[in-house]
């Protein structure tokens, strides 16, 4: 939830951790801090707010020198957001500093015991509260700074992304991760650390990732130490080079990275597909899939776990396996999965949908269901992340970055790798004749083509959403495949405009949502041609005979819907199991337009983050 970024070598640390937790921002925006160490005095600043405010203030009353630093970008848990909550946290000493993410669940108890002790608190986190700990093992024990952080987490429980340094050792950090992610760069002479790779992509290539309960001793002039925190043992760490470059993570001469992200969409949708889209030879080509095709054809049924966006992407998927490949589908929600004991067999396939792969419910129900003895597949679009690692098979979204914490691109992408599964596993089965397969890769391939035309509506968009800026309430109405990309629309806007929506199946609108509607409440309808459209016109007539105002996502030409709407916008014709693809994109433009006109943060809306992994 929280963004970490250290750096230590020779180059100034400031600039390179301040530019960091911008970058990382996305992660959490309501107060932020640096610490910065120069050999003799540690300097430390921080605040309630963003990080632009931090570099206001942190310039004016700190000095900038030192080589080595650490930084955050807090989304509070623990304390509300203020300068004392905020990160870094010294130990009582001021010998030690830390940064935090992630929640230490029985930071209460250590918090009392540690008190008994005559530990004194100024915050209210339980990050203050580690650092402490950390300390009192360090001094009772009579060890340096490695040894004592590896005792200390053995008495946590919780989760953790960590640095901390001790003033005795300025060519020293100590991290280390439990659930949240980590990734080490590495520099000649120099070292980086930071949540993911974008703070130190134009400095390094190179990087580890730390495994769940591992941690590493950073020095200069020495290779990186990585050892098991529960007993101690050295681990060779696997060095990876990364493919991100700094285009992907910058707003490119867009107002927004969302709207960037919108617009990457069709870019994005081909490079997923691209190598394994094989329309010329009619052949899919999914590397996860085909390794364990047994598996896959004799499933009794997929269950889909996911939150969020990934899980309205699920619902889609929903759909269309059933549609086409003929197996039953569950989709779950993985926070409420992972707490009820649910019925799983090894003839279960359990998909787990992430945009991060860090999300930290759906690694909990990864797990769950692993323990059953299922069979688990991961899509996600980070390479490296801690779904791709703990799945028995996967495949990732090649989405890029995505900043913008509204997810926009992430959707599309998951519900196109879903997509090339449910067809392989449908010509596997046989249940998809040749031809129809073949008339469902050609339409796929046309997709980001039509997204691009789907895109052009963007100035109808802008006005339609000038007129309903100000509306109180938003209804969502869908059915089939697009009744997920309504809960995904309704979504959108409250995450970004705080406008309440709801999202419902067109059909059980009358089944008591109908008596919210008056000349009041604007109702989006997604009405394409395909899948139950003249259904849907009643709908519409019911809503119109109530006064209700009609936005209609239709079919490009569409007439009957254009006579009873208020306005119409048009996505260009495809199969039905892939309009989910278009209709989402007006929505997601009608979401960022009335979020900037109201003058919204549309990347970092409030209370929210990119990546939860935390509870």
């Amino acid at each position: 939830m929280c963004g970490i970024v250290g750096y230590i070598g020779h180059r100034d640390a400031y600039p390179i951790v301040i530019k960091g937790l911008q970058r990382l921002e996305y992660r959490g925006y309501d107060s932020a801090g640096i610490a910065l160490y120069d050999g003799t005095n540690i300097k430390l600043s921080k605040t309630k707010g963003k990080v632009s405010d931090l570099r206001n203030k942190l310039e004016d009353e700190i000095s900038t020198s030192g080589t080595l630093g650490i930084g955050h970008t807090r989304w509070a848990t623990h304390g509300v957001p203020n300068d004392i909550n905020s990160h870094p946290h010294y130990s009582n000493s001021g010998d030690l500093v830390i940064i935090h993410n992630g929640i230490i669940e029985n930071y209460d108890t250590l918090k009392k015991e540690l008190s008994k002790r005559g530990y004194v608190f100024k915050s209210d986190t339980d990050t203050e509260v580690l650092v402490n700990l950390i300390e009192d093992v360090k001094k009772n024990e009579d060890i340096k700074l490695g040894k004592a952080v590896q005792i200390a987490l053995n008495q946590v429980v919780g989760a953790y992304a960590i640095a901390v340094f001790d003033k005795s050792k300025p060519n020293e950090i100590v991290v280390a991760r439990l659930g949240s992610p980590l990734a080490i760069g590495i520099g000649e002479d120099e070292f980086f650390i930071a949540s993911d790779a974008s703070p130190f992509i134009e400095y390094t290539k190179n990087a580890i990732y730390l495994e769940d309960e591992e941690m590493a001793i950073i020095r200069r002039n020495k290779e990186v130490k990585v050892r098991k925190i529960k007993d101690d043992t050295l681990v060779d760490p696997y060095m990876q080079e990364l493919k991100l470059n700094l285009e992907q993570i910058e707003k490119g001469g867009y107002d927004h990275f969302m709207l960037k992200e919108i617009y990457e969409q069709p870019s994005a949708i081909l490079d997923t597909f691209r190598g394994r889209l094989l329309t010329n030879e009619a052949m899919i080509k999914l590397a996860g899939v085909e390794d364990n095709m047994k598996k896959f054809l004799a499933a009794d049924r997929i269950i889909i776990v996911a939150c969020g966006t990934s899980w309205h992407a699920g619902l889609v998927a929903e759909y269309i396996f059933e549609d086409l490949a003929r197996i039953p589908v569950e989709v779950e929600y993985a926070s409420e999965f992972r707490y009820r004991n649910p019925v799983i067999t090894e003839k279960d396939i359990v998909i787990a949908i992430s945009q991060s792969g860090e999300t930290a419910d759906t690694l909990a129900a990864i797990k769950l269901a692993k323990s059953k003895g299922a069979f688990v597949f991961g899509v996600c679009n980070v390479v490296g992340s801690s779904i791709a690692r703990e799945t028995n098979a996967g495949a990732y979204t090649h989405a890029g970055p995505e900043i913008g914490v509204a997810s926009t691109k992430a959707f599309t992408t998951q519900i196109t790798v879903l997509t090339l599964m449910a067809l392989r596993l449908a010509r596997a089965k046989g249940t998809i004749s040749s031809s129809e397969f073949r008339h469902h890769l050609i339409e796929l391939e046309t997709i980001p083509s039509k997204v691009e035309e789907a895109l052009k509506s963007d100035g109808y968009v802008q006005a339609i959403s000038e007129i309903y800026k100000d509306a109180k309430n938003f209804l969502y109405l869908g059915r089939g495949f697009n009744f997920p990309v309504a809960l995904e629309g309704a979504l959108k806007l409250k995450e970004i405009s705080y406008i309440h929506a709801e999202g419902y199946p067109a059909a059980e609108m009358k089944h008591g949502p109908i008596a919210l509607i008056d000349e009041q409440m604007p109702v989006v309808v997604i009405a394409t041609k395909k899948g139950h459209y003249e259904k849907v016109v009643s709908n519409i007539q019911e809503i119109k005979s109530r006064k209700g105002k009609i936005i209609g996502i239709v079919t490009k030409g569409d007439k009957s819907v254009k006579e009873l709407a208020d306005h119409v916008i048009e996505v260009p014709e495809t199969i039905e199991c892939l309009t989910p693809l278009l209709t989402t994109i007006p929505l997601q433009l009608l979401s960022y337009h009335i979020a900037v006109m109201l003058g919204k943060n549309v990347d970092q809306p409030r209370n929210l983050a990119k990546s939860v992994t935390v509870e």
